[in-house]
């Protein structure tokens, strides 16, 4: 920290608790001694040949021990000195020193390269799947968003613009993803000394309110979407009957799509999948006995990895919307997504009495919370439980 803004911190501080002082009147030359006062470390008071004596505090900013003249202890008290150490020694503490910062602003790259920089030290980290996705959203989003403008001169302004914008540009999901992107990315700058420390301008930005989904199927649409897959499984096409098989998979095992799609037959391990790559890493899908008859049903081709085979284009399946928005439509089931059939899993597994751990562990989730939103229960279950419970009380009462 320089001379001159030392003595700014000192002018305001002195501002601060009213004192009024004139350096032109401050003793010249070697103080002959100094009474280092406790209240705080480095505070204390040189007195000069001459009689005046002068409030100093010394401390160390950017690895040099700097002196700093407060004022004379004859024009002010020693509490207003004290609230001025204070002050300066806190500067001194959280690294305010121009020096350093100028230095820091002339190495931060633009926004444009430290974007480059970031993909090409932080992508590794991700997974294929996420890796596509986040490139994705970086063409159409993050190249060329902030023009011009340094990394480490970003701000709340520039941001809540920049997301606003973005609003009106996709949907509330997917700006929200695009802001965990940048928001990482001004956390990576500060861990790589491109931005001060907590000075990430994302943070005081709110955030897209996420849709709350909870539509799973009832006992009624679930047999209405039975009989529509099996006849469809029984069929004599070439592709339809793969897909339907895929459908019902989902629904018995509750896992996501790119985990069904992405089997290969050595991942089925008797009554158990091992999935070598899902969402939340490496796990292990236990099959009941109808899953496992459906598998079976599958047929094995020769020089062929994969259980969701398309033999029209001879190549993998990766995606089953078309169908399943055919096959839903048939069924009665408007606007019901994919991964309602995961939803419905769950949903049926709470109300089938099974613990928020054993169903997270079924679907593969890390944590509780992200168990607890997909298990609801009908009102038929909803009712049972009241009746179960009145009936309880009603025998501890009588």
């Amino acid at each position: 920290m320089t001379a001159l803004a030392l003595r700014q911190v000192v002018a305001d501080a002195l501002a601060e608790v009213g004192a009024n002082v004139v350096y032109l009147r401050l003793p010249k030359g070697k103080p002959r001694t100094t009474t280092w006062i406790g209240v705080e470390h480095g505070f204390g008071i040189r007195h000069y040949a001459t009689g005046r004596n002068v409030y100093i505090v010394q401390t160390r900013m950017a690895g040099r021990l700097r002196t700093v003249t407060i004022g004379p202890a004859s024009v002010i008290t020693r509490h207003q000195a004290t609230m001025v150490a204070r002050r300066v020694i806190a500067h001194a503490q959280v690294g305010l020193d121009p020096a350093t910062d100028r230095k820091r602003i002339r190495s931060a790259p633009r926004f444009d390269d430290f974007l480059n920089e970031y993909w090409a030290r932080w992508s590794p980290h991700w997974k294929a799947s996420t890796y596509d996705t986040q490139c994705g959203y970086r063409a159409l989003y993050l190249d060329g968003a902030f023009p011009g403008v340094f990394i480490d001169a970003l701000n709340e302004a520039d941001v809540t613009k920049w997301f606003a914008d973005l609003n009106n540009r996709t949907g509330p999901g997917a700006a929200n993803r695009v802001m965990s992107i940048l928001n990482n990315m001004l956390n990576k700058a500060e861990a790589w000394g491109y931005r001060l420390e907590n000075t990430n301008p994302c943070r005081a930005v709110r955030l897209n309110r996420r849709r709350q989904c909870e539509r799973f199927l009832s006992t009624a649409e679930m047999r209405q979407l039975g009989r529509l897959l099996a006849e469809e499984r029984a069929g004599e096409d070439r592709v339809r009957p793969i897909m339907a098989t895929a459908i019902t998979l989902l629904l018995l095992t509750g896992c996501r799509v790119s985990e069904i799609l992405g089997l290969q037959w050595q991942d089925v391990r008797g009554n158990r999948l091992n999935l070598r790559d899902s969402k939340t890493g490496p796990r292990t899908v236990w099959l009941g006995d109808e899953a496992r008859a459906l598998i079976g049903t599958l047929p094995r081709l020769k020089n062929v990895p994969w259980l969701f085979w398309n033999a029209r284009f001879r190549k993998p399946i990766r995606a089953v919307t078309h169908y399943w928005h055919d096959f839903r439509d048939r069924a009665g089931l408007p606007k019901v997504r994919l991964h309602d059939l995961r939803h419905t899993f769950a949903s049926h597994a709470a109300m089938n009495k099974e613990t928020l751990p054993m169903i997270g562990r079924l679907l593969g989730h890390r944590n509780h919370q992200s168990t607890a939103r997909y298990a609801h229960l009908d009102d038929e279950h909803v009712l049972d439980a009241a009746e179960q419970i009145g009936a309880a009380i009603e025998r501890m009462m009588t």
